[in-house]
């Protein structure tokens, strides 16, 4: 029968294989044959695939699969394979550190554009002293796109900071201390009274370019993008030109619709624009690994699974 583990990834950010193989036999109290892509062996061996932006194809290939697993909270690397086993449940990682490392890049961000620090910064370089008008943190209205884990979270951790602050999700959520606001209209309201809008919702065929010249335009003149979801979210050109226009005072980007961000692309060098290589919530595998083991056991002794997607609605 097969039992055999493997780690199919083509990029950074979910992990590695040693890591992934050390806690995940601390998790389960046993030693697991994990295999790290592409030293596979007999493919037939393979039960369980652990995969974080797996090569297209790479996971048909094992024909005694019964779970795949994704490595991050994020399933659309997985379902945008043509040749995804159709039948193989898919469940991802709730990862409590990437949570936390999620909210705080939000929360980072949040606090450097509420706090002026790149009008501070430019004025070291030219050695001037002059303090800018503060902006009263209760005034500050800051939005979050996406009210799953990390949205939810997020939202809280920027409400205790004193924050006014409001989600946004396609159902209705109840968070305490948050204005929330669900669906098509809900959504221009939200946007409406956002000035930092966090982007965190999952990425599907509704969702893609969701932020677009129309969406910036509802948001208040000044307003700050922070997207750490999903590239397709974005309609670049249409920030660029937000941007240019001086309707939207800056973006900071860790997602885009090619991953690494091409050499040649504007958003390397627009001085609005601040990028980061996909690491707002990198994968930890110390906090990850029981969230893997428990559906492991579960798949086991053939109990229900937790955390598995829905493939026609993308998460």
């Amino acid at each position: 029968m097969a039992a055999a583990f493997v780690y199919v990834s083509n990029a950074q950010g979910g992990g590695d294989a040693a890591a992934w193989r050390q806690r995940l036999d601390a998790a389960l109290g046993e030693t697991i044959d994990l295999r790290a892509w592409p030293d596979i062996g007999d493919a037939a061996d393979v039960a369980i695939a652990l995969a974080w932006k797996p090569p297209p194809g790479a996971l048909a290939r094992f024909p005694n699969l019964k779970l795949i697993v994704s490595t991050g909270m994020g399933v659309d690397h997985l379902l945008v394979d043509p040749d995804l086993p159709p039948d193989i449940p898919i469940v991802r990682v709730i990862d409590p550190g990437l949570v936390g490392q999620m909210a705080e890049y939000a929360i980072y961000w949040t606090l450097h554009h509420h706090r002026d620090m790149e009008t501070y910064a430019a004025q070291q370089r030219q050695r001037l002293w002059h303090d800018v008008p503060f902006t009263d943190t209760a005034t500050r209205r800051v939005g979050v796109m996406g009210l799953g884990e990390i949205g939810a979270d997020t939202a809280r951790k920027l409400a205790s900071l004193g924050f006014a602050t409001a989600g946004w999700s396609r159902s209705p959520r109840t968070i305490e201390g948050v204005d929330c606001f669900h669906g098509a209209d809900g959504f221009d309201a939200f946007l409406r009274r956002t000035d930092i809008l966090i982007d965190v919702v999952p990425m599907t065929p509704q969702t893609a370019g969701l932020l677009n010249a129309r969406a910036f335009g509802l948001l208040p003149s000044g307003a700050f993008l922070i997207n750490m979801a999903r590239g397709g979210h974005v309609v670049d050109h249409d920030l660029i030109a937000a941007l240019d226009s001086g309707h939207l005072s800056g973006a900071v980007l860790d997602v885009f619709h090619v991953e690494p961000l091409p050499s040649d692309h504007p958003l390397w060098t627009h001085p609005k624009i601040k990028v980061t290589p996909h690491i707002a919530g990198p994968t930890n595998p110390r906090t990850a690994a029981e969230s893997v083991a428990d559906n492991v056991r579960r798949l086991r002794s053939g109990q229900a699974l937790v955390n598995r997607i829905d493939r026609k609605a993308g998460y």
